[in-house]
């Protein structure tokens, strides 16, 4: 860990000096939030983006049915309300007078065709899974809509809510986040891949149209030149996107300002289990034996992160207590012992396993890899990296094009229905986010007990079993969450960033 520290820090050296060399300011549009992102969004049409930045800036075209509050309650937004007469029945009651960013008045055909589109297979989208409970959607009047069930699921609204879900026109079909029409806080403008995405304030957004102009989100996939971007006042604002030595560096300029805060992201790594070196359950097991949490968080995240063990956040109802689940702290022998139970004997160089990890180009998840390099070399364990830009490594583990990865849940791992996402056997890509083809007839016995269980204490239970398993099965690893962090300059005003870590903020912040 010295070395990568050593790295860390000549990162923040490099830094200092970047900015001590002088760079000039730029004027910037009074009226234009400069909003630095670090890779180009998916797909801006939440019925088919499904990474984070997609979510993020998609949602702030698009409205919801309900979204979620600071604890993760879900309170009504395009539903004004809705009740539910019975465990296969959802009758949701439409705003009135919300209208489309074309002008066009929204209504229960375009929430329902906005549903159906997902489960019809007119779209082919890993979201739709989520909602594979649906049997169809009725029309009862025009802001009325009854959602019937196949059969109980408790996760449905949560999976109506911000960043997973977005109400479209009627007849919106596979080309909409090409030319994106929502009901809103902002309205599309343009999109250049690996460039930009431009959005302008909806002046009759329903809910109050926003105090910010226009939003410009720049991708920048180089932490030190969007670092360079804030110091120099050409970028406005970054969440989540900087390395927390750059962070360190940047507390000091009179220009720009820090919040932080608990994150509910969790990093994880995942395993495509199909593959023949990582089928073993103990070859997985060892592999995360190897792993040495603490100093990597104290090295690459300052200490602004906490350990995971589930991929729900810290605190959450249905999450496992460390004490319910196995724990790996760190043990070379243990993951060597391992390794020997499951046949892997060391050849003339030592190495018992070689593994090839992907990433992007995320700096410090790279630098998180080449920490992770070091410490599983000790255990005979040679870890190749392979980092790419965000596109292409998202198609690869999308199309099950790896061994192993590391990337983060955010938004999606707020509702225990993670797991079913993540690791049912119906949902593998394209129906889901089990990329790695995790199947275990039990696991999907107890999620499909939870999602009709109505008691909330024995849900809980199906759900800890379900974690149990996966923490022995080891699909995946959950790592750490790391705090929440958005740098921004001094002239963008009431920033309240969410524990999420959405860009909900610019609903209500303002630029002086």
């Amino acid at each position: 860990m010295r070395g990568r520290s050593a790295r860390c820090a000549s990162i923040a050296l490099g830094l200092g000096v970047l900015v001590a060399s002088g760079c000039h300011s730029r004027a910037t549009d009074s009226h234009t939030l400069q909003f630095i992102i670090e890779s180009s969004p998916n797909n801006l049409d939440l019925r088919q983006g499904t990474d984070a930045q997609s979510e993020r800036v998609g949602a702030t075209i698009y409205d919801a049915l309900v979204v979620k509050d600071d604890h993760f309650n879900l309170q009504p937004w395009l539903a004004a309300s809705w009740e539910r007469p019975d465990p296969l029945t959802w009758v949701f009651h439409l705003r009135d007078g919300v209208r489309f960013h074309d002008g066009k008045l929204m209504g229960a055909e375009d929430v329902a065709w906005s549903i159906r589109s997902m489960i019809d297979g007119s779209l082919v989208t890993a979201k739709g899974g989520s909602l594979g409970s649906i049997a169809r959607v009725d029309v009862r009047d025009p802001l009325t809509i009854v959602v019937r069930l196949k059969r109980p699921d408790n996760a449905l609204l949560f999976n109506l809510s911000d960043g997973l879900f977005g109400v479209v026109e009627r007849g919106a079909g596979k080309d909409e986040g090409l030319h994106p029409v929502g009901t809103g806080p902002f309205k599309f403008v343009s999109q250049v891949q690996d460039k930009e995405v431009v959005v302008e304030r909806n002046e009759a957004y329903w809910a109050g149209a926003p105090k910010i102009g226009r939003v410009r989100f720049g991708v920048s996939p180089d932490t030190i030149t969007s670092a360079l971007e804030l110091k120099k006042g050409s970028g406005d604002v970054a969440s989540n996107v900087l390395t927390y030595d750059m962070v360190h560096a940047l507390r000091a300029q009179p220009n720009l300002r820090v919040e932080v805060g608990p994150g509910s992201a969790v990093l994880y790594a995942n395993f495509n289990v199909n593959d023949p070196a990582l089928r073993d359950k103990r070859v997985r097991q060892a592999i995360a034996w190897a792993m040495d949490g603490p100093p990597l968080i104290a090295a690459l995240w300052r200490g602004e992160a906490e350990p995971a063990a589930t991929l729900l956040p810290t605190g959450h109802w249905a999450a496992a207590t460390n004490a319910e689940l196995p724990q790996y702290p760190h043990d070379v022998a243990r993951a060597v012992r391992l390794l020997d139970a499951a046949g892997l004997k060391p050849d003339a160089h030592g190495v018992r396993l070689r593994v090839t990890l992907k990433t992007s180009t995320d700096e410090t998840t790279r630098l998180l890899a080449q920490a992770l390099q070091d410490q599983l070399r000790a255990a005979g364990i040679e870890l190749t990296i392979r980092s790419t830009e965000f596109g292409t490594f998202y198609a690869d583990i999308t199309h099950g094009a790896f061994q192993m990865y590391i990337l983060r849940w955010i938004g999606s791992n707020e509702d225990p229905d993670i797991f079913s996402y993540s690791y049912a056997t119906l949902r593998f890509p394209p129906k889901g986010g089990n990329r790695g083809h995790y199947s275990n007839p039990r696991v999907d016995a107890l999620l499909a007990a939870a999602a009709a269980e109505p008691l909330p204490d024995a849900r809980r239970r199906e759900y800890v079993e379900v974690q149990q398993i996966l923490a022995d099965d080891l699909p995946g690893i959950p790592l750490w969450y790391p705090d929440n962090v958005l740098v921004h300059s001094a002239r963008l005003r009431h920033v309240a960033p969410d524990p999420g870590g959405s860009f909900s903020f610019l609903r209500t912040a303002e630029l002086e």
